[in-house]
């Protein structure tokens, strides 16, 4: 498993979200390394990582702050047209900005064949677009005010370069109502890449902004990292200059960066996420839509940046239409069984944030009522008593409690979780993940049952990432880190591929999380849940002094599908999910179960590690350096 002599010169960087455990200095070399240390004389001092060279002089400036994965150069070989490219960078929190000192120098991979997966017309170069963003929270790292702040290198808005990107094909978005599955109203993104019949059902951006969906008035975007241009771009014609509201957590310079994206756009206004507890993030994707006919919600794991709608899988919860309710109506009006609207009004609310004050006005006055799913969040915070269940998956835990029944056998029905990003989860797995999460993932009823039934963990393998659409650069939106791993290889034991042959998925890598429980022979679903939330006690929150109180760090949101609220004892699992073209009572699970668990050839992906064995569908290799 050691790769110590293809590490060459690195430095420490963490990934964690939580930063329960102080990380190892890059000068301690007494601490052991997953895949092995690399040599003293090849640790390098973030200070002196500073030096990195510019990456094309033609290219824009970006943005907004970067919180780098390994930064790469696309070194083309003799005659090729590839450009000098970098992975994407984040816009995070001025504590990510800080966390700087553990900065990757830039490093080089060859590009020297194309995708054997796509075919198209390459998209011309779009100077419009220079903000551009890692695709999901690279968990915080520690600073030190001591070490100077990193130079802001140029870099093009595509982890691959401005000429990756490919055309979409004539066919590929809807020019009626796409296919609606009424029954759950999830969706995945459409791939570009896939096979016609692997899209049809799955819903892109545009649509979504559409004039299919409603006569768009003004709308809401709740998300953690943006890129302002390309965002825009994706509302129709007649719809760009209505105005946006933009939800974000960035403070200070990384804020004054996303401003400055917005400059050229008078119809765009900010709302600052209050983030009052150290590294946490506002991590929520939700977008808010107000039309001439009535109001929707869409809850999200896609970040508001090319790369999460291109070739990667995401998941969606699309809302009904919510229509106005009549005038003078009582304020429980429009309630939904599932208390949807108490829940979505308390959640915004605890923004605390005259900017949405609006908002929160609007969703009063509209009838919600048809809506069956739950609502759970994250917001920053400690919370005691009755509080502590308002929140995370102590949230969770109540909902199951409540609105599911104890199924017969239930020690032998796995729980099934699936993510792009990994928190520290302490020394061994009674610290948190079975001693806490799991007894939250195990509650059906009211049952004092507390069985231990199988926990299947799912996030990519190295070689899932290696063959993936996009190469190893999709692992750039994978931010698990060594150092993180090697403090708890004891959670390898959990892990299970990225697998997902009934959606043509395979190779488009997971942003989207999910939770679930299945039957023993993975037919039938007892609940299910689509979320922001990765594997992490900053997104789900953990128990503290004596598990009397819960302290949440990030800003989270998911939708729960539990059956009694559709009139079903548990969700038969839908075989064959596209093409969607009707309504089923099956649920369109994203990936293939059972879950395939790890070869011993198989390692998880870290992002700051190198991969040099073998190239990946774009004949590159991965060097952190």
């Amino acid at each position: 498993m050691s790769q110590a002599s293809q590490h060459g010169k690195w430095t420490l960087s963490s990934s964690d979200d939580d930063n329960d455990d102080p990380l190892p200095s890059a000068s301690n070399n007494n601490s052991p390394l997953l895949f092995g240390s690399p040599p003293p004389d090849q640790h390098t001092s973030s200070e002196s990582n500073h030096n990195s060279p510019k990456i094309g002089s033609n290219f824009h400036q970006p943005k907004h702050d970067p919180d780098p994965p390994p930064s790469i150069e696309v070194k083309p070989e003799p005659k090729s047209d590839t450009v000098t490219a970098a992975p994407p960078l984040s816009i995070g929190s001025e504590a990510r900005h800080a966390a700087q000192t553990s900065q990757l120098k830039p490093v080089k991979y060859e590009s020297n064949q194309s995708s054997p997966f796509l075919a198209g017309k390459r998209k011309k170069d779009d100077d419009s677009i220079s903000g551009w963003a890692l695709s999901d929270n690279p968990p915080p790292k520690r600073s030190n005010p001591k070490l100077k702040k990193a130079k802001v290198e140029e870099r093009p808005p595509s982890p691959h370069g401005r000429t990756y990107y490919i055309d979409e094909p004539d066919d590929f978005f809807e020019t009626s109502v796409p296919p609606v599955n009424d029954t759950y109203r999830f969706y995945l993104n459409k791939v570009t890449g896939l096979e016609k019949r692997y899209n049809t059902g799955a819903l892109h951006i545009k649509e979504i902004l559409s004039p299919l969906f409603g006569t768009l008035k003004e709308s809401v975007q709740f998300n953690y990292c943006f890129d302002i241009a390309w965002m825009l771009q994706q509302y129709p014609p007649e719809f760009r200059d209505k105005p946006v509201l933009i939800v974000h957590g960035d403070k200070r310079e990384a804020k004054a960066r996303l401003l400055q994206q917005a400059q050229p756009y008078s119809q765009v206004r900010f709302c600052q996420a209050k983030l009052d507890i150290a590294f946490g993030t506002h991590h929520t994707k939700m977008m808010l839509l107000w039309y001439e006919e009535g109001f929707r919600v869409v809850i999200l794991t896609s970040n508001m940046i090319r790369a999460d709608w291109y070739q990667k899988t995401q998941g969606l919860w699309m809302s009904p239409l919510y229509l106005r309710l009549p005038k003078g109506s009582p304020e429980t009006a429009g309630e939904s069984p599932t208390l949807f609207k108490q829940d979505l009004l308390e959640y915004l609310g605890a923004y605390r944030a005259p900017e949405i004050a609006d908002w929160i006005q609007r969703i009063r006055e509209h009838d919600l009522s048809e809506t069956r799913v739950y609502l759970i969040g994250s917001t920053p915070g400690r919370y005691l008593g009755s509080d502590m269940e308002r929140w995370g998956h102590l949230r969770l835990r109540k909902l199951l409690r409540d609105h599911t029944r104890p199924i017969p056998n239930e020690e032998k029905w796995p729980v099934i979780g699936q993510f792009s990003s990994i928190g520290s989860m302490g020394l061994d797995k009674t610290k948190w993940l079975a001693g806490e999460f799991q007894r939250t993932l195990t509650t059906l009823g009211k049952s004092s049952l507390r069985p231990d039934p199988p926990m299947h963990l799912i996030y990519p393998s190295v070689d899932d990432v290696r063959t993936s659409l996009e190469g190893y650069p999709a692992g750039g939106s994978l931010p698990y880190s060594i150092q993180t791993a090697q403090k708890q290889i004891w959670l390898h034991s959990y892990f299970h591929r990225w697998q997902a042959e009934t959606t043509g998925r395979s190779h488009a890598m997971p942003h989207i999380k999910t939770y679930m429980r299945a039957s023993p022979d993975f037919t039938q679903l007892a609940w299910f849940l689509v979320t922001s939330a990765n594997l992490s006690k900053a997104a789900w929150g953990a128990l503290e002094k004596n598990n009397t109180q819960v302290m949440v760090r990030s800003y989270e949101l998911g939708v729960l599908y539990v059956p009694s609220a559709f009139s079903m004892s548990t969700f038969p699992v839908q075989m064959d999910v596209f093409p969607a073209t009707t309504p089923s009572t099956a649920f369109p699970v994203p990936f293939d179960l059972p879950p395939k668990r790890y070869s011993s050839k198989d390692h998880p992906w870290m992002w700051n590690i190198p991969y040099t064995q073998a190239p990946d569908t774009h004949g590159n290799i991965w060097v952190p350096s």
